[in-house]
């Protein structure tokens, strides 16, 4: 008699209990109908289970913004008529935050945010949505890889997401310490034009930001940002430069922002005795 599909099949003799796949949860900051984001899940999927849930527009440059004081509302996003993932009316952390705390019937096992388009390295890091979505699933206690593809041009995002895949695998084989996350910044290349993969430092660019006055058709004034990354480290240890010279960066973060040199300075100035 042919055995019903709930009965169960006996184990053979020292082999091991089949391992469960792999739980991934996909995010993004610039929303979640971006074609990086696809490009990111389909790769993604090539190694585990998969759940995108992303904010339902635009989230660039809002940093690790969560929201406190309005309904953050989720609604089932279709793509080519099949079930994609779930859209969210909030910012990239409150993303990761919702469908740790309460969409996800099982904790993820890993954290992967983009692809972003354009980069997120040096000080554009503090800004970053997709960093923040990494660094929030960090948080949580999940390892966590922030993607970005260096270019704000028309993209091709494939090689940036079979890295991420890539570097998935890795990551989930070495694990990363509590508190750490990895940064990725790809260069916008043919992957046979990419040098390879250094594991960078943070570099010390920053905005050189200027706020043009312009007005509005109703003549009312208002002001529009604008303004160029200022590239300060040019050796090819720092994220930036080794972008530049057509090298993937990857470098690992943390959110513990204490400058512990000068702590300890701060404590030959007899602050501790202040009242």
């Amino acid at each position: 008699m042919r055995k019903k599909a709930t009965d169960a099949v006996p184990r053979r003799r020292g082999t091991a209990a089949p391992k469960r796949p792999l739980t991934i949860l996909a995010c993004n900051d610039d929303g979640i109908d971006a074609p990086g984001l696809y490009a990111l899940v389909q790769e993604l999927k090539k190694i585990g289970d998969v759940t995108v849930v992303a904010p339902d527009k635009q989230q660039s440059a809002v940093g690790h913004a969560i929201t406190m004081h309005y309904p953050l509302r989720v609604k089932e996003f279709r793509k080519g008529g099949k079930f994609f993932g779930y859209a969210v009316q909030g910012t990239p952390a409150d993303c990761v935050k919702l469908a740790v705390k309460a969409l996800l019937k099982r904790r993820p096992d890993l954290v992967v945010s983009g692809v972003n388009h354009g980069a997120n390295t040096a000080i554009s890091i503090i800004y970053s949505g997709t960093v923040s979505a990494a660094t929030e699933g960090t948080i949580l206690g999940i390892p966590s890889i922030a993607v970005s593809l260096t270019t704000y041009a028309p993209a091709d995002f494939r090689v940036a997401a079979r890295f991420a895949r890539r570097l998935s695998e890795v990551v989930m084989k070495k694990s990363l310490p509590g508190g750490v996350l990895l940064n990725v910044n790809v260069p916008h290349l043919p992957e046979k034009e990419i040098r390879g993969v250094i594991v960078t430092r943070q570099g010390k660019a920053v905005w050189n930001d200027t706020f043009d006055l312009r007005r509005d058709p109703n003549n009312r004034e208002y002001y529009w940002l604008t303004g160029g990354l200022e590239e300060i480290d040019r050796e090819l240890e720092f994220d930036q430069a080794a972008v530049r010279n057509h090298y993937i960066s990857v470098t690992p973060i943390h959110y513990d922002l204490t400058d512990y040199t000068m702590r300890e300075a701060m404590k030959r100035w007899g602050i501790e005795k202040l009242k």
